[in-house]
């Protein structure tokens, strides 16, 4: 059996490199102390092309390097977007006590007993190492544009799809040959599965995903080992080969609002016939949503920083008014409400005024036709505001305003005739 920890989505980078140094370094010692015997990075290590003498490149250099004096580390090639071709090469010249491997192609990587890795020369060994302690299977990002250049934008989402399951079913082979020996087989990647949640709580269906667990199983690898989704889960089948295990790390820290689940990275237990995994929490930030249906209530806010204890949260305020209300919501007093908060980020919704315009309103003679093309647009009866106009139009301010007062009293008036009393001043 090896011990192997697993982290993914990383995202050092400016705005994340707090929350992504204290949970990785967190995780680091948690790993240490369980005595894993490997570690693996599945990608998106940096939220974006990083300069080597920034902040972020260097803590992160820093942190690899203190993991690859405890073990061997695998660093696959994550998302193009966050890891430019190449971000990763520094690492392969660390310079640990053990070596770090940068998986930036399709192949296979044997780790061997003395610490090492053993590289394959093409997409797979022909002969597995003799003496190998795991067999790895390193599928990074693919590279869609290459794909689109291929067969066409419109068919390159499943054609990445199809192409995929063809060469994870082309790992099976190696991956028995390894079981034969009571070798660990692991497979490692960076993708969305098909159904899988992100972690906002919104299912993954689409096209344009990569895998389906179908074609994971397929690898016949005991543990599939994925990043790219922030939320961890896990998918286990038993079968033939034993107990196989697919698995999502997760983030390693909270890096937005509104992320469901805890976060974390992985302890892996990997024989010749199965694999366990456990997601063991890192000190990631608490997020609190408040959300009101329209202007922001003081009283109810305050009750609810009381019920959901802001201390040292980040805390999002959500609201929708309308236009006109935009200036009623004092932003002071809701920052001041939620003043033991470690952040406060307020985002208002505003819901524009709607005019209805009368097609060709401007164009009738009449104030009368006016109003009925007015009332007609609006749903509004016509005839009691064609009453009103005519007694406007007619009567002298006075008049209008005794006979409306005199029937307020006697009974109910009417919205229009309140109106038209308003209107007669």
């Amino acid at each position: 059996m090896v011990r192997i920890a697993h982290f993914s989505d990383l995202h050092y980078g400016p705005k994340n490199l707090i929350e992504a140094d204290r949970c990785f370094g967190a995780a680091i010692d948690m790993a240490m102390a369980s005595g894993v015997q490997a570690a693996v990075l599945s990608g998106d290590s940096t939220d974006h092309a990083l300069d080597l003498h920034s902040p972020a490149a260097e803590r992160l250099v820093a942190q690899v390097r203190r993991l690859a004096d405890h073990c061997p580390v695998l660093m696959l090639q994550g998302t193009f977007s966050h890891e430019p071709p190449g971000t990763l090469s520094i690492f392969k010249s660390l310079g640990g006590r053990y070596p770090v491997h940068v998986a930036d192609r399709i192949g296979q990587v044997a780790l061997m007993p003395n610490g090492s890795w053993q590289v394959s020369e093409g997409w797979r060994f022909d002969v597995l190492p003799a003496g190998l302690m795991a067999l790895f299977s390193c599928v990074p990002t693919v590279n869609k544009a290459a794909v689109a250049a291929s067969v066409g934008a419109g068919a390159a989402a499943e054609a990445v799809g199809e192409h995929l399951a063809v060469l994870l079913a082309g790992f099976a082979e190696s991956h028995r040959r390894a079981q034969t020996l009571a070798v660990p087989s692991i497979g490692v990647s960076h993708g969305t599965v098909f159904g899988c949640m992100s972690e906002h709580g919104v299912p993954m269906a689409g096209f344009d995903h990569e895998f389906t667990t179908g074609a994971l199983f397929a690898a016949e690898a005991q543990a599939f080992m994925l990043g790219h989704i922030h939320r961890h889960q896990s998918w286990d089948r038993e079968g033939r080969h034993g107990q196989q295990r697919i698995a999502y790390a997760g983030s390693i820290g909270r890096f937005h609002y509104g992320e469901d689940g805890d976060k974390g990275w992985l302890l892996w237990e990997v024989d010749g016939s199965s694999a366990v995994c456990t997601l063991q929490p890192t000190p990631a930030r608490r997020t609190v949503d408040i959300v009101f249906d329209g202007k922001p209530d003081l009283d109810t806010l305050r009750d609810a920083v009381a019920q959901k204890d802001v201390a040292g949260a980040f805390v999002r305020v959500r609201w929708t008014v309308a236009d006109e209300d935009r200036h009623a919501v004092n932003h002071e007093a809701i920052q001041q409400a939620l003043g033991t908060a470690a952040e406060v980020k307020l985002e208002g919704r505003i819901v524009p005024v709607v005019r209805t315009r009368a097609a060709g309103i401007s164009q009738l003679s009449s104030l009368e036709q006016r109003v009925t093309a007015w009332a007609q647009v609006t749903g509004v009866m016509a005839a009691p505001m064609l009453a009103c106009l005519a007694d406007l139009t007619g009567e002298q301010p006075s008049v209008i305003a005794d006979r409306v007062l005199s029937t307020m009293s006697s009974e109910p008036c009417t919205d229009q005739c309140k109106e038209a009393a308003c209107a007669a001043g």
